[in-house]
């Protein structure tokens, strides 16, 4: 845990603004590149057309062949997210587990648990992304440890907690082989349906099931987050 509690304050601020927005954030500079590509108009010919002797070239219709899937490629490539695994809403009570991450709570149902482990060594691997802190070797099994805080915060508050955050513990998720790092394990808690604020997950942060409103932590969509770790995404993806 972090040793200045006043900036721990300030990113808790950032992330719970975050988890209560649902605006999607839009790429101003590369909508307004698209958006001029499609307004641009071919400059006037100022020299004389010769009519060749072969067959005419038809040009426009070749500029719109190569260009108009090129743009739509790249769109989809940065805006078109993968199918969204949902999570099932229980129809009574369920239990969750509820632990500490730099100063947050995050929750994970029961039935989603694969296990937890004391982190003890991890060891790095390059190449990955900066939230993927390296593989811990816990008897025959090797498990993919997750920075939860790099993960789950916006860059400018994960950067307020470089190389403060101590993970104690490792979240298994289900069978997946993946895990995420933890500082503080709280207690398992009995809810209802409707004690949990559910939230669209088709839409940003489709990681947050909704969020726990006694509590004001977030439900995670366990599915959902294997989903997107496996793929390399981080939580704004």
């Amino acid at each position: 845990m972090s040793g200045n509690p006043f900036a721990n304050e300030d990113v808790m601020e950032d992330y719970m603004s975050a988890l209560l927005t649902d605006e999607t954030i839009v790429d101003d500079v590369k909508r307004q590149s698209v958006e001029q590509l499609f307004k641009t108009e071919p400059v006037p010919r100022t020299e004389p057309f010769i009519q060749p002797a072969a067959e005419p070239v038809e040009t426009t219709p070749v500029i719109a062949k190569v260009l108009e899937p090129q743009v739509e490629k790249r769109l989809v490539a940065v805006n078109t997210p993968s199918k969204v695994v949902k999570p099932i809403i229980p129809e009574g009570e369920f239990q969750v587990l509820l632990f500490e991450v730099a100063g947050m709570t995050l929750a994970v149902p029961l039935t989603e648990l694969g296990g937890i482990h004391q982190i003890e060594s991890v060891n790095p691997l390059f190449g990955k992304p900066a939230w993927f802190k390296g593989v811990l070797l816990h008897r025959d099994e090797k498990y993919n440890v997750v920075d939860t805080a790099k993960w789950i915060m916006p860059e400018k508050s994960s950067d307020k907690l470089a190389g403060t955050t101590e993970y104690k513990y490792l979240i298994v998720l289900g069978e997946s082989g993946w895990g995420l790092g933890c500082e503080k394990l709280v207690a398992t808690e009995t809810l209802t349906p409707d004690e949990v604020k559910w939230r669209n997950v088709e839409g940003s942060r489709s990681w947050l099931s909704g969020m726990i409103k006694k509590k004001m932590c977030a439900l995670m969509n366990v599915k959902q987050l294997i989903n997107m770790l496996k793929q390399g995404l981080s939580s704004n993806d």
